[in-house]
């Protein structure tokens, strides 16, 4: 199963429209979408549990984000996300995904991703992955290393402190490591990939080479 030219069209219009007029008279439109996304992340989960059992019991409703914006605090007051996203962990509720490592998905013409990791990691999970480095750095490495996960991810994203975290000595051995606020790992996706019948399958296997890193961020 890929993801069709329909539901990449229409989130082409609703960039290019993101206002509540055009929306309503195209709520067809987004339904029809809304629904292949939502059948997508079910045959998702299906390949993911094959070497993923956690997340078995997950429905897809469970894991997609709205596609409303919350413009609260926001100096964009576009009303709606111009993407399909969806977090895939065993974290109780999308709200939490601070606190989880998962798999993420993110359907965007011209942008679109397949990643994972811990962005911006709330305190206690935090100070418990640096914890993991601090004892067992060598097995992130490992990981790190992987020739799969290089070529599939390349190096880990993430900003970092200026100083090191307190606690830990200068010259410690995974210094750069301890400094990271986020450890992400992002797979681009290009829109003719998308499409492709086999995609399903193609996220499953980038999930499963992402799969090492997450157990490491959630040993903590």
């Amino acid at each position: 199963m890929g993801i069709s030219n329909e539901l990449l069209a229409f989130l082409k219009d609703l960039k290019a429209n993101n206002n509540k007029e055009w929306f309503t008279a195209n709520k067809g439109r987004y339904e029809i979408a809304k629904a292949e996304f939502e059948t997508f992340i079910t045959e998702l989960f299906a390949q993911i549990a094959i070497f993923d059992p956690s997340i078995g019991h997950l429905k897809a409703k469970e894991c997609i984000f709205r596609i409303y914006r919350d413009v609260r605090f926001s100096k964009d007051k576009s009303p709606y996300k111009s993407h399909f996203g969806a977090h895939i962990s065993i974290a109780p509720k999308k709200s939490e995904i601070h606190t989880r490592s998962g798999y993420y998905i993110h359907i965007e013409p011209g942008d679109s991703m397949l990643a994972g990791g811990a962005y911006l990691p709330q305190g206690d999970w935090l100070k418990g992955i640096r914890q993991e480095i601090d004892y067992n750095g060598a097995d992130l490495v490992k990981i790190l290393e992987n020739p799969d996960f290089k070529k599939t991810f390349g190096e880990i994203e993430g900003d970092k402190l200026a100083r090191m975290p307190k606690g830990y000595p200068e010259d410690h051995q995974f210094i750069e490591l301890l400094k990271m606020k986020s450890f992400l790992a992002t797979h681009k996706v290009s829109d003719t990939e998308l499409a492709k019948p086999n995609f399903v399958e193609t996220a499953a296997k980038v999930f499963e080479t992402l799969k090492p890193l997450g157990d490491f961020l959630n040993r903590s």
